[in-house]
């Protein structure tokens, strides 16, 4: 077996007896489910010819219910012991299966079934059981691994492929020891000495533009990065380096005004156009004169580079391209092709990723393993993607890999098709559920830093999926690198279901593969309709088909500023997500909105600069099943003006959008209209919201309520008491924020409340020491809160608090004398922009 470097050889023998004994339960289950089934279905056949007063439908349901577990224990089967991500989500099946089980047992049933049921639930217990060993506990895997995410996504994916189950008993650090803990790494192996060819070309004076041309996956933007970071780098350009992601689709104005605002402390203007930002732009570069490079990430076109490159004294650009004719070819511009590793090198980083060190382990097969490294041809997207997917796997998985590699062509910029055949072997690893949610990443654009939380509400809506199961698939995919998962700010919001601070992107090589896989299904039939890249109207081939009806459950749509009259009217009725991605400052929503009946998820993704006008929202009310809506960078409706399609949402998530200043309107809205099956409420970023009307505090069933970035607003109503079922909130960075209301202390079932970087807050209220279940308070940054209220020490449930030194002066004597299980934690100050980026 090929197993992880850094396991001890006790640890090989507990796997492979986890293996045999998982092999016997699911032999027994198997046989177990055979039987009950048999007994069953002559009951479920009796019952159907009985008369319909007579009939009881609970022997159908438990059919359904055993069925269900037959397939379960099938792919229990394939699950490897080294994999905690499956292992938790594997483990809360069995329990959810248990739980159905036992769920029947309550109501009357023929005494044959009775012995065979307890013995089921017995095999089913100790199933669980050994998932459970694999894994740990998802809160815990989330206090342990959520603090740990870093804005670095390569030292995230190192971190969390290093993973395992004996690494959450609080005894390891992340410094290098011998027990496995995740050791951080800057591991661009193999690109140093191009790296070291760069740094010469940017430090020669005559030189002002340097062109790195490669295929995609190459390694591009790694070297890019890391040039960034470098020492010698920084200190010539005195720290003035500017990384900016330029993708396919970009939006240039966009570019421009971000880059002045990095470039320049002065106010920036209001470019009329594209051409009027770079005549300002360069216009300023000519005044000052300081040591400056720019480097422009993944650019497609000579036009967009035309508008981002300029003039200046000490001024240089570094660019990256799958293209070398777009690189000018002037005496003041180099072109760098960067080739693929050499055998050495490329053995190395998939060693890394395999086997998280630089060489062949030795109880590794060495031949299999460079068969497997050599047919990715020196690739590092392939290398490293592909040497994840094997990391820890059984040596089936890795001669399974090495066939299908081996069946491939050449991996090559005019092979792209063989390229992801190749990275293809990644997702064969996955069982069929992770498979159906890595093909749904094809519906949001590459190289764009998006929401964990948009992708979470397809999964749990459309994909049916458990909120901690769909995330555990999500740490998952960043530990096998098919996608980069980021996070601002370490907090223990995850623990209460909420993930508003983690980001994800995608390689647009990656993005191909979902793509790629996705469509064999063919146009009409396939469940997902996505565009590959922004089109100014709808692809031709969607409105020659637009009589038909279409199977999609996922639609996507990347366009330009689509007028009423652009859309057609299509047949989604099925499509239960629509996700609609633009960089406009106007748009129109699909006309056919209206008729898609069955949509559950809308997520409305604005990248642009400025904040988007959008019409044809009335097209909403006729959307009964609506559960989840997801708006960013958009100037929002009037919200009580939509109560219709409100007071039926699960879930509303607005960010970096304005329009709320004015809520008064919820004070209005007749008694009947209740927000009553909200769950989750987010405003995050909404830079003009001033006050929240006590109206809008009717959601009792809201159980995650998040005002981060909201500046201006000053106080909160009293009415926040009647959030009844609330147990996380979130009021963080809500700078202007003065006082929380006295009736905070209402909220009986609180769990998490986050104040952190609330500056303007004074005091706490008295009556917070009636927040008998509060678990955790995370109060850093909190500078002009100097004292705690006396009643604290009622919060018997309060087991961790993060704070300033100061304040913990205080939590440490409520711990002597009041809670002695408190856990206080002094945070070093942390504020970060990143989320500006992508």
């Amino acid at each position: 077996m090929l197993s992880f470097a850094r396991a001890s050889e006790g640890n090989h023998i507990l796997h492979a007896f986890d293996g045999f004994f998982c092999k016997k339960s699911s032999s027994r289950l198997d046989a177990l489910l055979a039987g009950l089934i048999q007994t069953v279905q002559p009951l479920c056949i009796a019952n159907l010819k009985a008369p319909k007063n007579e009939q009881n439908s609970k022997y159908e349901q438990f059919l359904g219910i055993l069925l269900d577990g037959v397939e379960l224990v099938k792919s229990c089967e394939k699950t490897s012991p080294y994999n905690i991500y499956q292992n938790l989500r594997y483990a809360s099946k069995i329990h959810q299966l248990e739980k159905e089980i036992c769920d029947f047992v309550q109501y009357q049933m023929p005494l044959q079934l009775c012995l065979d049921v307890k013995n089921l639930i017995t095999e089913l217990t100790s199933l669980r059981h050994l998932y459970e060993s694999r894994s740990v506990d998802e809160r815990k895997v989330n206090e342990t691994i959520v603090p740990k995410l870093t804005n670095d996504p390569l030292e995230n994916a190192t971190m969390l492929q290093q993973m395992g189950p004996d690494m959450f008993d609080g005894s390891c650090d992340e410094t290098p020891c011998e027990c496995n803990c995740y050791v951080k790494t800057d591991f661009v192996v193999g690109l140093e000495k191009n790296i070291g060819n760069l740094k010469k070309m940017l430090l020669q004076t005559e030189l002002s533009v340097i062109g790195v041309q490669g295929m995609g996956g190459v390694g591009k933007t790694t070297m890019a990065l890391s040039l960034c970071n470098d020492r010698d780098i920084k200190g010539a350009f005195r720290n003035n380096i500017i990384f900016i992601t330029v993708s396919q689709s970009p939006n240039v104005k966009g570019i421009l005004e971000t880059m002045w605002e990095k470039l320049f402390p002065r106010k920036k203007p209001e470019f009329q156009n594209v051409e009027d930002a770079h005549r300002q732009l360069q216009q300023q570069l000519l005044r000052q004169a300081k040591p400056t490079l720019v480097i422009l990430d993944d650019v497609w076109s000579r036009a967009n580079l035309e508008n981002l490159f300029f003039e200046g004294q000490s001024y240089k650009t570094l660019l990256t391209t799958r293209d070398r004719s777009i690189i000018p070819t002037t005496a003041s511009a180099q072109l760098y092709e960067l080739p693929l590793l050499e055998d050495g090198d490329a053995l190395s980083l998939f060693c890394f990723w395999a086997f998280g060190q630089r060489s062949i382990p030795n109880n590794a097969d060495e031949h299999l393993v460079k068969q497997v490294q050599a047919e990715c041809k020196g690739l590092p997207l392939a290398l490293k993607v592909i040497g994840s997917s094997l990391h820890g796997a059984p040596r089936p998985a890795w001669e399974s890999a090495k066939k299908k590699l081996l069946n491939g062509q050449l991996i090559s910029e005019y092979h792209k098709e063989s390229l992801l055949r190749c990275l293809e072997t990644s997702i064969d690893v996955l069982d069929e559920e992770a498979r159906e949610c890595f093909l749904d990443l094809g519906s949001f654009p590459e190289d764009r830093k998006l929401s964990v939380d948009a992708l979470l509400d397809i999964w749990v809506y459309v994909r049916r999926l458990e909120w901690h199961d769909a995330f555990a698939i999500l740490l998952e995919f960043a530990s096998r690198n098919l996608l980069n998962l980021t996070s601002n700010l370490r907090s223990q919001a995850i623990n209460y279901g909420s993930a508003s601070e983690l980001y994800f992107s995608q390689h647009d090589v990656m993005r191909d593969l979902a793509l790629y896989l996705a469509s064999r299904d063919g146009l009409v039939c396939n469940k997902r309709m996505l565009m590959p890249r922004k089109e100014n109207n709808l692809p031709v081939k969607w409105e020659l088909l637009k009589d038909q009806t279409f199977a999609a459950q996922l639609v996507s749509l990347h366009t330009g500023a689509m007028e009423e009259d652009q859309w057609c009217e299509m047949n989604f009725r099925q499509a239960e997500a629509l996700v609609l991605v633009f960089s406009e400052s106007k748009y129109f929503i699909p006309t056919f909105l209206s008729s898609m009946k069955n949509l559950k998820v809308l997520i409305i993704f604005n990248y642009g600069s400025k904040r988007a006008t959008v019409n044809g929202l009335s097209g909403l009310s006729s959307l009964t099943q609506l559960k989840t809506i997801s708006l960013e960078r958009l100037h929002v409706p009037k919200l009580h003006e939509h109560s219709k399609v409100l007071q039926n949402l699960e879930k509303l998530s607005l960010s970096l959008c304005e329009g709320l200043g004015n809520m008064s309107g919820f004070n209005n809205i007749q008694s009947s209209v209740k927000l009553s099956r909200m769950l989750d409420f987010n405003l995050d970023h909404c830079c003009d919201l001033e006050e929240l009307p006590p109206g809008i505090f009717d959601m009792s069933s809201v159980e995650n309520w998040t005002i981060t970035n909201c500046h201006l607003l000053r106080n909160l109503p009293d009415d926040m008491g009647k959030l009844s079922s609330l147990r996380m909130l979130r009021l963080s960075a809500c700078v202007g924020l003065k006082e929380l209301p006295e009736s905070i202390g209402k909220l009986a079932k609180l769990e998490y409340l986050d104040i952190s970087l609330c500056e303007c807050l004074k005091e706490l209220p008295e009556e917070m020491g009636k927040l008998r279940n509060l678990e955790e308070l995370d109060m850093r940054e909190c500078s002009r809160l100097k004292k705690l209220p006396r009643s604290v020490g009622g919060m018997k449930s309060l087991k961790h608090v993060i704070c300033d030194e100061k304040i913990a002066q205080q939590w440490n004597r409520v711990k002597n004398s009041a809670i002695t299980e408190l856990r206080v934690e002094v945070a070093e100050a942390h504020f970060s922009l990143d989320w500006l980026d992508g």
